[in-house]
């Protein structure tokens, strides 16, 4: 998924779900639901030779913007937390694919993470479900 995606189901958690007992969970949960959904991403294919790092980094850069100006015109700033958490597993990620770095205590961890990831090359169908689930966001915000 995008990380608009991530980030803005992570602030409306955070928003929906006061209790942090409950939400902190919620959101951590919902990112690794969302990337069991076929999905095109910044990094597809990053890994197989069909994109480069730099490439992958040029897409997720400007991902990132947008998620962080999606989030903040969606909900009020305190549940940027929210948005931050949705994250998390990616940002656990990043070093090991765009550094080819891959600390010990990661590897458990980002290797559940990648037991989720359902990414398709397709940007069309891979962006279909995220941009119903933006907008039903948007709706329900």
């Amino acid at each position: 998924m995008l990380s608009i995606s991530h980030a803005t189901v992570g602030a409306f958690i955070a928003t929906s779900v006061e209790n942090p007992a409950l939400s902190i969970p919620l959101i951590l949960a919902s990112h690794y639901l969302l990337d069991a959904v076929p999905h095109w991403d910044a990094g597809t294919g990053l890994g197989n030779g069909s994109k480069s790092v730099g490439k992958a980094l040029l897409l997720e850069l400007p991902d990132l913007l947008l998620a962080g100006t999606i989030v903040l015109l969606f909900f009020l700033l305190p549940q940027i937390w929210g948005a931050f958490l949705g994250l998390l597993p990616d940002f656990l990620e990043a070093p090991r694919n765009f550094l080819k770095y891959e600390p010990a205590v990661l590897r458990p961890l980002n290797k559940f993470h990648h037991a989720f990831h359902h990414s398709i090359p397709h940007l069309l169908p891979g962006l279909a479900p995220q941009i119903i689930l933006l907008l039903t966001i948007w709706f329900y915000r």
